[in-house]
């Protein structure tokens, strides 16, 4: 999990396996916008991103990538709010969110999407579970929805 430097950092409580002797968890904490982590990531609850991250993530709750992050990874998440640079291909089973200041290249596969004015995609949208057709809403101004794909 990242932090801020204005987050204080709280340590993981002690974690009692099956022979009853506590086992000591430290989150790892990245503090700084220079910071580059490449890997494949598994994270079972949500995270945000204040850095740079490549590889592969597979988040069990909330992707962020905070202004000053950027990612080049293909991602599995739930939801997402992208307001930084994310490069790849995205399967999010919630919301995805592009920020104004959002600037996003790959394949999104989501049931919602939903892009800030300000905000940059370029890529392909595909609708979960269905062929590649998907209603994308600009929710900023007072103009009608427009539909994309074949239905």
């Amino acid at each position: 999990m990242f932090q801020d430097k204005k987050t204080p950092h709280k340590p993981m409580p002690a974690i009692t396996p099956e022979n009853g002797k506590p086992i000591s968890i430290t989150l790892l904490t990245v503090v700084g916008e220079h910071a580059r982590m490449e890997g494949k990531f598994d994270i079972t609850d949500s995270i945000q991103v204040e850095c740079e991250v490549g590889g592969e993530m597979n988040v069990g709750g909330k992707l962020v990538i905070g202004q000053k992050g950027v990612v080049n990874a293909n991602v599995q998440t739930v939801d997402a709010i992208i307001m930084g640079h994310y490069e790849g291909n995205m399967i999010a089973t919630g919301n995805v969110e592009i920020a104004e200041t959002g600037r996003v290249s790959g394949n999104i596969t989501t049931d919602s999407l939903v892009i800030s004015k300000g905000g940059f995609f370029n890529g392909n949208i595909t609708k979960m579970n269905e062929s590649p057709a998907l209603q994308v809403v600009q929710n900023d101004d007072k103009r009608p929805a427009q539909q994309f794909g074949a239905r």
